[in-house]
């Protein structure tokens, strides 16, 4: 567990001007950073940072991740991305355009694999081979693979989502004469069930939820911390969802909460009532 002490560090290395945007293409306000370089860097570059492998670039989300001491000091050590750039662009030739925020993938790739995995902009007497095998001679062939790593890396973690199972009235009978229902949320690539096992004949109906309302109110209003118990939003109901009412998102004891109750789709009926928690990690 990382003491309190130790991540202030960190975050109080990350507000310095220079670490204000991203040492490889400027880009405002970074979130990400290589706990083995010494950089702080933007979700985008952190993509690339890896893609080209945990031996060069150890990426860490400042925001979501969990530091261990040896990762914050050497950071610390290093002490940011003036005191990185100006050994890893040593050389940096005459003229050369380094990425800027708005660049092309391909770009940023060429660049930061010149200045990381090959030090192309290193003083000589510095760098450093590494004994990892090189996947050079496999990017046509694994240029899927590459661009899968790649994706991955830049997702941004926002916030954290609870969610509670309040109930569910008027199911679809499943079994001789009631059910034996289990939900399964589903979010992007992201997936939670019960511990039932559970067959096709079981499913029960369908809903979808529309978490913008709760993330664009908890964003506009701040840190709910410092708030008293009230109304920031309100998710309406129409016949573009399955909302039973209109939904709203409420501050309650310094925490963001929505209730919803939803009719459930593709099943002869059913109604199913969560409660949702939003925790932003960017406050």
């Amino acid at each position: 567990k990382i003491k309190s002490g130790k991540m202030a560090k960190l975050k109080e290395l990350l507000q310095k001007s220079e670490n204000r945007i991203c040492a490889d293409c400027s880009a405002p306000d970074p979130n990400w950073a290589s706990a083995n370089i010494g950089v702080f860097i933007c979700v985008k570059c952190s993509g690339v940072h890896r893609s080209v492998g945990t031996h060069i670039s150890k990426v860490m989300s400042v925001t979501l991740d969990k530091w261990s001491d040896d990762e914050i000091d050497s950071m610390v050590e290093v002490g940011g991305n003036s005191q990185a750039n100006a050994i890893y662009e040593a050389f940096l030739p005459e003229g050369y355009r380094k990425p800027h925020p708005d660049s092309a993938q391909e770009e940023r790739q060429k660049f930061i694999k010149s200045k990381y995995e090959l030090q192309e902009f290193l003083e000589p007497s510095l760098r450093i081979v590494s004994n990892h095998p090189s996947d050079a001679g496999k990017q046509a062939s694994n240029s899927h693979s590459a661009s899968s790593k790649s994706e991955i890396g830049m997702v941004e973690f926002i916030g954290i989502l609870n969610v509670k199972v309040i109930g569910g009235t008027k199911l679809a009978i499943r079994d001789m004469s009631s059910s034996d229902p289990y939900v399964v949320l589903t979010l992007g690539q992201q997936q939670v069930l019960d511990h039932d096992m559970v067959s096709k004949d079981d499913l029960m109906g369908e809903a979808e939820i529309d978490l913008q309302p709760m993330i664009n109110a908890a964003a506009s209003f701040g840190d709910p911390e410092l708030l008293g118990d009230i109304q920031i939003g309100r998710w309406l109901k129409s016949g573009d969802n399955a909302l039973t009412a209109d939904s709203a998102v409420m501050v309650t004891g310094g925490k963001v909460k929505q209730e919803v109750t939803l009719k459930l789709q593709h099943t002869e009926s059913g109604e199913v009532t969560v409660e949702m928690e939003w925790m932003a990690l960017n406050i």
